[in-house]
């Protein structure tokens, strides 16, 4: 969301969220990742990061305001990625730019190459550049190997067909090489390289690696114009050559598992690597409790610990070593005395992460052997270390990642094909939940005052420096981590957590968070079991800091949860509320959850004992919450989807000519069947919101036909599970048959509460840690404003609100104001805003279409807040 799977957001006292993401950023979101606060990542999206990203643009008119900070809203929200001014432009094409979009790239070449650390994601970006550049009109090349590939020319440099980078989505690492390239590094590779590209008429590169992959980049652009120059001197190229060639267009995507690049939220193949981190860390605490053992694990990251900072709000650790953020001095007696109280509590294990950069305060490397051995020592407790190494790097890529990289690879087609030579070279980033477009070497140079500011002991700038989103991942960490929960009985105020609706990974997390900051804040937490039918018979009983004790990994729902709404049962539930005092409660759960609340908010006028805060805190896998772009859950379903499809398309694959009709829950929403067809390179998803008829199932059935035609015999559909009442997955199935006889065969499969179930992504982890997190410090907040006459009386719109993720900021909103945004009837938001990622989906499936709307990403900067500096 991505995640994604993560901007994120702000201070310590509004402990935000993003995935990455998280911080959506999302995403997985996409991802949505993340992200958290927006990065998705991911999903986007986006999941830390919070929190995930938007669409990606197909033609753009210009800006209409020539001006860049006329177009740019840089309001100066906390919980908005720092650094990164928001933009909302959307223009209407007329008919005439639908055809443009079509001959965008006609008589223009693109090259596309993997360079630096591989990474999950990888191929999705490859994927999307060819398609979409094909799509435009535009002949695409592989750059095999890296910058290697680039110097030597020959074999490594060959053209890309459609047929080509099928079957690539789900394969993790990069089908076209990567290499370290000393070469390029030197004049006389780069002069190699410009010939190359000049007599192939290529003047436009997409570079996917990280910061130093960039970095080159950037310098091959600036050395163009005397490159051509030289090769011209030396006869090997002509002047009509040079001419043709007179600049080269730089587009970059940040492929890296370290997510070390300033200006994105998530860097593609970050969220993978976070599952197959988590993935071990799980299956490491059975042992763990088999045997009360202590854990040291080792992750990657280089010299940014957000692998390891993400992992550790995702599993619960005990302690995190990252070198942004070096212990104190004292710190060995700090962790002993952590890990001896953690086991008085009546945990039988304890995890400790160490990234592995981490240093002290005096620059001196902090080890995973050290950390052992002075467990060992002054604790005596058996303890082991497990350093993860390059698994980290491997696997298939999640589905924020799939999105994420599939977004930014049409995002830098259409960069690349609009660039002049006034064109700064660009990065193509993720922020919040939107794409944006920010110049490189800005974006280099933060990245690089990162590793200035820590190597000069400046460890605050150079947590400042990483964003709003790994600052609030370090604040709620400190927060779960480090504070001592106060040992008085009597809280400061009484608030009660319950889960409503259909089960969701993700909502034990958020149940975990919020009881334990509340226990931090002094509050006393009351568990509600079953929701309100709970609430209504009175189960309900107070929760200690163990009580939630290793929740965070576990899928489902601890707490019970039921559909049943609170309408008929005001009078129990007001009497209750009495009985067990409650002062504010914390409601996570999906539609019915927000329809309970406006039933609560509407009883206030009966009862007053309903005059109490209270904040939703959306989680569903249909992602159908009004007022959030992303709910807890989705990206664990999500991923669950893609990774059935993509055992499907394997089966198809072998046996050859067969297509699979899949359908995927959701109720009346069709985010699901539309972010995994995007995930999993569907031919077609069909959805509520967005009608077919018989003739769109003809086009669709011929499409395939064609297909099979093809090197690509096989096909993949998805249905989410209300799309149309009288089209259903039986019909659709059966109509595929007929109309395929002799062409293809046809199977389907619904994939049912699968998808309901399992052990939460990182990303619905992370992000609902926060969203637990910044929920609970609302409700506190609230209870106290509140406060009259000796009692709690809350009346006003604002004390009922859903806390949900827009674009690139967590907002409360007031239920009540979201009536007017709601589609009763089918339990949907009215707006959506992944129903722009459709066209996408549409043209890597090789449609033809017209495109009737772009989100525009124009050029931005990158800011950089700092002490007596002006932005850049």
């Amino acid at each position: 969301m991505l995640i994604q799977k993560e901007g994120e957001e702000a201070s310590t006292s509004s402990m935000l969220i993003q995935k990455e993401g998280e911080e959506a950023s999302t995403s997985s979101m996409l991802i949505q990742k993340e992200g958290e606060e927006a990065s998705t990542s991911s999903m986007l999206i986006q999941k830390e990061s919070e929190e995930a990203s938007t669409s990606s643009m197909l033609i753009q008119k210009p800006p209409p305001e020539a001006d860049g900070s006329k177009n740019l809203d840089t309001v100066d929200d906390p919980d908005t990625m720092e650094g990164i001014p928001i933009f909302a432009n959307d223009w209407i094409m007329t008919h005439e730019e639908h055809h443009a979009a079509r001959t965008l790239g006609v008589g223009k070449a693109i090259a596309v190459l993997t360079s630096g650390g591989d990474a999950q994601g990888m191929n999705a970006a490859v994927r999307a550049v060819v398609r979409v550049g094909i799509f435009t009109g535009a002949r695409v090349f592989f750059v095999h190997e890296g910058y290697q590939g680039l110097v030597d020319g020959g074999e490594n440099i060959r053209e890309a067909t459609w047929e080509s980078v099928s079957m690539m989505l789900q394969l993790g690492g990069t089908v076209i090489g990567s290499a370290r390239c000393k070469d390029f590094r030197e004049r006389e590779g780069r002069l190699r390289a410009a010939h190359n590209l000049v007599k192939r008429g290529i003047t436009n590169l997409c570079v996917i690696g990280g910061d130093g992959s960039l970095t080159g980049a950037d310098t091959f652009r600036s050395e163009w114009s005397g490159l051509l120059s030289d090769l011209q001197k030396e006869g090997k190229i002509t002047a009509e050559e040079a001419k043709k060639s007179s600049y080269l267009n730089i587009v970059g995507l940040v492929g890296s598992i370290d997510n070390d690049f300033c200006g994105t939220d998530m860097t593609i193949g970050t969220d993978s690597a976070l599952h197959r981190i988590i993935e071990i860390v799980d299956a490491i605490t059975t042992t763990a409790q088999s045997h009360q053992r202590t854990f040291v694990l080792e992750v990657m990251g280089r010299h940014c610990g957000y692998l390891a900072l993400v992992t550790s709000l995702s599993c619960g650790a005990d302690w995190v070593f990252i070198p942004e953020c070096p212990p104190d001095d004292d710190w060995e007696e700090h962790l002993c005395r952590r890990l001896s109280e953690t086991r008085t509590r009546g945990s039988r294990l304890n995890i400790i992460i160490v990234a592995e950069g981490a240093i002290d305060k005096h620059g001196k490397p902090i080890t995973s052997e050290d950390v052992k051995n002075l467990v060992v020592k002054r604790l005596g407790y058996d303890t082991r270390v497990t350093v993860l190494g390059h698994v980290q790097r491997g696997g298939t890529p999640s589905a924020f990642d799939r999105i994420l990289g599939s977004r930014m690879g049409v995002e830098a087609v259409m960069a690349l094909l609009e660039g002049t030579p006034d064109t700064p070279a660009c990065v193509v980033s993720l922020s919040g939940n939107q794409a944006v477009r920010l110049p490189l070497m800005e974006c280099v140079q933060v990245t690089k005052d990162v590793t200035k500011a820590m190597s000069e002991k400046k460890f605050d700038e150079a947590l400042k420096l990483r964003g709003r989103s790994f600052m609030n991942n370090w604040e709620v960490y400190k927060l779960l981590a480090h504070v001592r929960p106060p040992v008085s009985k009597t809280g400061l105020h009484t608030v009660a957590v319950m889960n409503v609706g259909a089960p969701a990974a993700g909502m034990n997390a958020a149940v975990r968070s919020t009881v334990r900051i509340g226990l931090i804040q002094g509050n006393r937490v009351l568990v509600v079991h079953d929701g309100f039918e709970g609430l209504a018979k009175g189960q309900i009983e107070e929760a200690g800091w163990s009580y939630v004790g290793g929740w965070t990994g576990q899928g489902g729902s601890k707490l019970g949860t039921k559909r049943t709404l609170p309408k008929k049962s005001l009078e129990q539930i007001s009497a209750n509320i009495t009985k067990f005092n409650i002062q504010g409660l914390v409601i996570i759960g999906g539609f019915e959850a927000y329809t309970g609340g406006l039933e609560l908010m509407e009883g206030r006028k009966q009862y007053d004992e309903l005059c109490i805060p209270f904040v939703i805190i959306p989680a569903t896998v249909s992602n159908n919450v009004p007022g959030s772009d992303f709910s807890v859950g989705a990206d664990t379903a999500l991923n669950t989807i893609c990774t059935t499809c993509d055992r499907i398309k394997q089966s198809a694959a072998g046996t050859k000519r067969r297509v699979f009709i899949i359908e995927t829950m959701g109720g009346y929403c069709g985010y699901l069947a539309t972010m995994a067809g995007l995930a999993a390179g569907a031919d077609a998803a069909y959805i509520f919101e967005e009608p077919f008829t018989i003739r769109d199932l003809q086009a669709n059935v011929e499409h395939l036909v064609q297909k099979m035609k093809t090197t690509v015999k096989r096909g993949l559909v998805l249905r989410n599970e209300k799309c149309n009442e009288n089209y259903t997955t039986d019909f659709i199935f059966n109509l595929y048959s007929e109309e395929g006889k002799g062409i293809f065969d046809s199977r389907k499969n619904v994939l049912g509460h699968m998808q309901q179930g399992g052990s939460p992504t990182p990303f619905d982890r992370n992000f609902a840690t926060k969203m637990g997190a910044k929920a609970m410090n609302w409700m506190t907040g609230k209870i106290k404003e509140s406060y009259r006459n000796g009692r709690i009386f809350a009346n006003t719109p604002d004390s009922g609100c859903v806390l949900g993720m827009r674009k690139r900021a967590l907002v409360f909103q007031p239920v009540a104001e979201l009536k007017d945004q709601t589609d009763f009837e089918h339990r949907i938001p009215k707006e959506q805003w992944w129903l722009k990622l459709r066209p996408i989906l549409k043209i890597l499936a090789k449609y033809e279409i017209d495109l009737d709307t772009s989100e525009h990403a124009h050029l931005e900067h990158i800011n950089r807040k700092r002490s007596g500096e002006a932005p850049v």
